[in-house]
């Protein structure tokens, strides 16, 4: 559980004294950062759901979750003998291994392996361990006689951008509904205003992002012919952690399929995308 206070006066001494005395901590915002303080209460949930956080262990670096979306029970879309749950956890495997090499970037997975997470505890994953931007990867699949190939990136939006978003985002809300589980509203107790100005500073930063990505893989990385793409997707809607979905291409399309579940394919997705998470996070970085 996270509970955000604003600052208005400094810390009594009583409660400061209180909190050390319970071996808890306070951290104290620094310059460029939200004049918050974070307070870390019991979770009754507890904390071994919660994914390892790998890299440096420093926590002023930034942590980036990557989310490999489907698995277990939820294969995804599927085509030619590959399922879109196990390709997406090779890319998203491929992206912390290059995250970590280069250094300097702390990254958690919501999964590591062939299991199943709902919807909604992706995104609350990334919230519960305080992550500063949130990564979802996905591949699609079309009709045999479609031409539709290449990567698109979606951010969130009320309103789906076009017909085919708005599509997208029922088939991928509906996996909760299909596998049996309800989703409650997570923000439930959160005031609608205050959860609507997070969300509006979150989907700009989420937009910059998604323009990185298209600029640092231009020319490395295959697009759809309109990459850009928003709608009202559950896994994207934390309202304080930027966030996209990267579809990386469409199974059905044999030049798509071929190049994602080749090492080279893996391997240029994971230094684009590495790179493009790098220039954000330096965006991020207060001057001086």
């Amino acid at each position: 559980m996270r509970a955000k206070i604003l600052l208005v006066l400094l810390c009594p001494l009583a409660l400061c004294g209180g909190l050390l005395a319970l071996g808890r901590t306070v951290p104290v915002p620094y310059l460029g950062r939200d004049y918050v303080l974070t307070l870390r209460l019991p979770d009754p949930r507890g904390a071994d759901d919660l994914p390892q956080i790998q890299g440096p262990m420093d926590r002023s670096r930034p942590l980036v979750v990557i989310d490999a979306g489907h698995g277990g029970r939820d294969p995804g879309a599927s085509a030619g003998g590959v399922e879109e749950k196990q390709l997406v956890l090779a890319l998203a495997q491929a992206l912390r291994d290059r995250l970590l090499e280069e250094g300097g970037v702390r990254v958690a997975m919501t999964r590591d392996d062939d299991s199943f997470r709902i919807l909604s505890e992706r995104p609350e994953v990334a919230r519960r361990i305080d992550a500063d931007l949130f990564i979802s990867i996905h591949a699609d699949s079309s009709a045999e006689d479609s031409p539709v190939r290449g990567a698109s990136i979606y951010t969130l939006s009320r309103k789906a951008s076009s017909e085919a978003a708005a599509r997208f985002a029922e088939r991928e809300n509906d996996a909760d509904r299909l596998n049996g589980v309800d989703v409650a509203d997570t923000d439930s107790q959160v005031s609608s205003i205050l959860v609507e100005l997070s969300q509006r500073r979150v989907q700009e930063k989420s937009e910059e992002f998604a323009r990185l990505i298209m600029r640092e893989g231009e020319g490395r990385l295959q697009f759809n012919p309109q990459p850009r793409r928003s709608a009202a997707l559950a896994v994207l809607r934390a309202p304080d952690v930027p966030a996209v979905l990267y579809e990386a291409g469409f199974l059905t399309d044999p030049s798509d399929a071929a190049r994602l579940v080749s090492p080279e394919g893996r391997r240029r997705f994971a230094e684009t995308m590495a790179r493009a998470i790098r220039i954000y996070f330096a965006r991020q970085t207060p001057v001086g």
